[in-house]
């Protein structure tokens, strides 16, 4: 299997895999050094490894880790010994690439790798330096905890951000003007963070008011729960989660359209495009897509309706990609969790 099991301390082992303990390079190279490569000669028992969790434990399986420690920040997804840099594929303006690629050549120290975000958008070189020092301070104090002798037992010395900071920085760039808190603890940590982050964002504590009820965030709860979800064109889409994929039929339901049938059902398929891309954000689905559309034939209508698609998926703060249409005419797309983390 090219794979090892580490302990972490926990009543379960964690899993390693080969991949991801030799460096990380390019997928080709990778893929002739693992050819190449043992794991029995990487690690050995009673080493000392430092790995980073990057899938939790589930019933029947242990956590999986790696050796490639990522660090989430504000502007980047800091990566030590590498020479990786990228830019996030959702920024498309090339000139603002070609910008913030300039940048990180100038700023990033060698030995680090990074992706530059989405919210490094028009940000100034003096920002982002800032921000990455940050993450750069962050990881010499791991090292210096990693390599202290005193430390006899698996012990955790880095714990990524909290739900409430993870979502903080990913929304704190979208034009928030206000936040509304019921809980006092709740409260005082968002304060913190977003004066951490710089930021003029109102802050308002209504504690104990049911702020659910009083934005209907319930009802919203509610139809996430539910399979079929009505289009406003009188269609229809159903969402079924298996253990390996999402299928989402699309169906036309009580809409009769116009004369011209093709056009009826590209009108359906359009909503339903603009439906799916919500509900995979609301409902947080990863993994296999499979989305079954009205089945059309004209064949600019399939491109348009994966534009569609593609133009509503790009308010996805998490990975998505359309592999596009197969010989059965069924969509098919993957998509990241989001509480899988960047």
């Amino acid at each position: 299997m090219q794979a090892a099991f580490i302990d972490i301390g926990e009543d379960r082992n964690t899993f390693i895999h080969l991949k991801d303990i030799l460096p990380k390079v390019d997928i080709v190279k990778h893929k002739e050094v693992e050819e190449e490569s043992n794991i029995k000669k990487l690690v050995k028992v009673n080493d000392r490894i430092l790995i980073q969790v990057k899938r939790d434990a589930t019933n029947m399986k242990g956590a999986k880790v790696s050796t490639h420690i990522s660090l989430p920040s504000r502007y980047f997804v800091l990566m030590p010994n590498t020479e990786i840099k990228t830019i996030s594929q959702k920024i498309e303006d090339t000139k603002e690439k070609a910008r913030l690629t300039e940048i990180i050549e100038e700023i990033l120290p060698e030995s680090f790798g990074a992706i530059v975000r989405t919210s490094a958008i028009g940000k100034s070189k003096e920002e982002l330096e800032k921000d990455l020092h940050k993450s750069i301070k962050e990881w010499n104090r791991i090292e210096k905890t990693q390599k202290d002798e005193s430390i006899e037992v698996p012990t955790v010395i880095y714990e990524g951000q909290s739900f409430i900071e993870k979502l903080l920085i990913d929304l704190v760039d979208k034009d928030i003007q206000k936040i509304v808190i019921n809980n006092k603890s709740y409260y005082k940590e968002v304060k913190n963070i977003i004066e951490s982050l710089e930021e003029n964002i109102e802050i308002e504590l209504k504690e104990n008011q049911d702020i659910f009820n009083t934005y209907d965030i319930d009802d919203q709860l509610e139809k996430l729960t539910q399979r079929k979800i009505w289009l406003k064109c009188g269609g229809f889409i159903t969402i079924d989660k298996t253990e390996a994929l999402t299928a989402i039929d699309v169906n036309s339901g009580k809409y009769i359209g116009n004369k011209n049938l093709e056009q009826t059902v590209f009108k359906v398929n359009s909503e339903a495009s603009i439906e799916i891309a919500k509900q995979l954000r609301l409902r947080d689905i990863g993994g296999i897509i499979i989305i079954d559309y009205i089945d059309m034939i004209d064949e600019e209508h399939k491109k348009q309706i994966i534009k569609v698609l593609e133009e509503n998926l790009k308010h996805d703060r998490s990975k998505t990609q359309i592999v596009g249409f197969s010989k059965l005419n069924l969509l098919e797309m993957t998509r990241k969790h989001m509480k899988g983390g960047e």
